[in-house]
Order: C-alpha cells, then sequence, then structure tokens
C-alpha cells in the first residue's frame, strides 16, 4: 500500500556502474522519471577497467561481436555524455601491436591480407626508442579510451543533484512485488533493472543465469616519456591512464579464490615489462576488479519470463566499455515500446530455467 512519504517514478534501477550509467543516462535523456541506487561499500568492475574499445580480439584477431553496429553507436554515446558532462572522456587511442613471438607476426600478416578493416603497418623503428621489437610491430585502427572513473563519477554527482541518486545498500527483503510494478522502501516503480554486475548471482530472481566471473588485475605503472595517445600491445597491455601513469594488464583468470591482488601476477607483469620496455618504470599500484561474465560471453538484457516487472542488463564481461551503451538502449527500447533485444543477448534465451528456479 502506498504511504503518503512515498515516491513514484517508472524505473528503479539497481547499481551505477557502466552499465547503471548508461541505463540511467537513456532514460534521462528520455525525461523518464528514475532513481538509481548504489551501495557504497561495492567496488564497481569499471574503476579498475581500462575502458579501451578494440574492434577485433584474439590471437587470430578477428572482428568482436557486432562490432560494426556497436562500435559507431559507443563513440557517439561516450561524446555525447561527455558534452553534457562538460567533461574531456574519449580520445582515440590506435593499438600499436608489438608482435611478441614469428608466430603473432605472421597471424596479424595474414589478417592484414584477408579479411581486413582495422590493421594497417607500422614502422617498428618509431617505436625502438621505447620497447624492444625483434619481431616488428602492427596497429589497430578504430580504437578508443574512455576515462570510465571520470564519467561515473560526474555522472554520479549529476544524479545527486537532480535528486536520482539513492546512497544505500540494496536488500531483496526490501523489495515488494505487486500487480502495478514494484516497491522498495518508500519508491513505487513499474519496472526494476538490475545493472549490479556481481551481485546479480545473488539475486533470487536471476541467479540461475550462467554467469562466470573473471578476475582481472592490472598494475598502475608510470613511464615517463612514453607517448599516451597510443595502447600498446605485446603479451601485456599498456594502456594510458594519467599523466606519465599506465594501466597494464593481461588475461583475466577464471579460476580464483578471492578478490586480492597476487604477488604471482605483480611478478609476471614485471617480468613482461622488462622484457618489453626500454624505458624504466615505477610500480606505483595494483589494482583488483571482478567482471560480472558468463559462460557464453553474451550480455544478459531483458525481462524475467514469470515477473516482466523485474529486468536484467548484465553479463557484460570484458567487453563492457563498448556493449554497455548500446544494449542499456535496447533494453530502453524494448521496454519503453516493445521493441525486440538482439537474440544472442536476450535473457528469454534461458526463459525456461529462470521459470523453474522461481516457480515457487
Amino acid at each position: 500500500m502506498q504511504n503518503s512519504n512515498s515516491v513514484t517514478v517508472k524505473y528503479l534501477i539497481v547499481g551505477q556502474g557502466l552499465v547503471g550509467t548508461w541505463m540511467s543516462y537513456h532514460l534521462d535523456k528520455a525525461g523518464i522519471p528514475y532513481k538509481i541506487i548504489n551501495d557504497p561499500n561495492i567496488q564497481s568492475a569499471t574503476s579498475v577497467a581500462s575502458g579501451v574499445i578494440n574492434p577485433v580480439t584474439g590471437r587470430r584477431i578477428v572482428q568482436t561481436w557486432m562490432i560494426d553496429t556497436i562500435l559507431p553507436y559507443a563513440v557517439a554515446q561516450y561524446k555525447d555524455i561527455a558534452t553534457t558532462l562538460n567533461i574531456d572522456i574519449i580520445r582515440t587511442a590506435p593499438i600499436i601491436l608489438i608482435h611478441p613471438s614469428d608466430q603473432m607476426k605472421e597471424s596479424f600478416e595474414y589478417r592484414l591480407n584477408h579479411e581486413n578493416i582495422y590493421l594497417f603497418k607500422q614502422d617498428s623503428t618509431k617505436w625502438e626508442p621505447y620497447f624492444k621489437t625483434p619481431f616488428d610491430t602492427g596497429a589497430i585502427d578504430d580504437c578508443y579510451w574512455m576515462d570510465l572513473n571520470t564519467m561515473t563519477q560526474y555522472w554520479k554527482e549529476y544524479l545527486q543533484q537532480n535528486n536520482h541518486f539513492i546512497n544505500d545498500r540494496f536488500n531483496f527483503n526490501d523489495l515488494q512485488l505487486n500487480d502495478s510494478g514494484v516497491e522498495w522502501k518508500n519508491i513505487q516503480a513499474e519496472t526494476i533493472i538490475f545493472c549490479d554486475g556481481l551481485n546479480s548471482m545473488h539475486n533470487p530472481y536471476f541467479n540461475a543465469l550462467p554467469f562466470a566471473p573473471n578476475k582481472g588485475q592490472a598494475l598502475i605503472v608510470k613511464i615517463p616519456g612514453l607517448p599516451n595517445e597510443h595502447v600498446y600491445k605485446n603479451n601485456v597491455s599498456i594502456v594510458p591512464w594519467a599523466d606519465e601513469l599506465f594501466w597494464v594488464g593481461s588475461n583475466y583468470e577464471w579460476t580464483f579464490s578471492d578478490n586480492k591482488p597476487t604477488e604471482d601476477f605483480k611478478a609476471k607483469m614485471i617480468e613482461s615489462l622488462n622484457q618489453l620496455l626500454t624505458l624504466p618504470y615505477e610500480i606505483v599500484d595494483h589494482i583488483v576488479g571482478i567482471r560480472p561474465a558468463n559462460t557464453q560471453r553474451r550480455p544478459f538484457v531483458g525481462t524475467h519470463p514469470s515477473y516482466p516487472q523485474l529486468a536484467i542488463c548484465n553479463g557484460m564481461g570484458t567487453k563492457g566499455c563498448s556493449l554497455a551503451p548500446y544494449f542499456t538502449k535496447q533494453l530502453l527500447e524494448h521496454l519503453e515500446y516493445g521493441k525486440g533485444i538482439e537474440p544472442e543477448a536476450d535473457v528469454k534465451r534461458f526463459a525456461s530455467i529462470l521459470k523453474e528456479i522461481n516457480k515457487n
């Protein structure tokens, strides 16, 4: 029952990481009433993400899923939110590939001449003042770097200033479902949207989804003299972070026991940097994040098959930087206008298991 102190909105969002930021941004642009709940004690994976959009992936250097659609949309949206907030958060950052072996050089050269859109050659002598390049170099165009921490922080301030932000821990014991939508504490909403990353693994309505979280670690390294207009990739990735600071990381871990930084990772990064760099460097921080990836490596987007007032936008994994703007907008258009969701991302592909676990 609605009380005199209750607040009514159309959408209630849980989580203000990257996905929650984009979900609320699209709602804000559309002028649709919403509130967003964010637990200050939970670290978002966004805070330690590299912020890179790379149109190709893997050792075979193939185009990423839906990149021809995702890339131009994401770039336009990041530029739009930057203009809205009057901040500088997006820039082109071609990836310089410093081949770690003859095999990787051959893979690059094969792709360069077969179905290539984004690859181009590089003069390795240009990079010899900074790197050891025994196997030559290449490059990937149409890559971007986003300052995600600045974006989410400024957007949080905007949300607070406009009375959209709730600084609180979301507890399912406080959630009530009813015929008109949901009620959480004193807030009435037609739909609640879960954009809370790893926490959705413990969501009683969506925890049957095949989440497979991965652990990503990175070193923040000061490398004076290294140009920061590019991303550099060898066995490690070296990504501009701030001033002379760079984010240094490699593959993520699918098996892990905690969310703590490990000395083993740090030692491997130091070994790789020593083999790669000709410049001196200094390690200034070691950061860790757990991403809400999944076994299918496709997002979870849509409404619950049994409870249409419950929606989710999650499971972006390592491609969240590029996928989040697109799929949050697709979810909004699905909720507002009944438009379809990309079948490979639509949560209805798990309808049978979601119905089974929630039938009682």
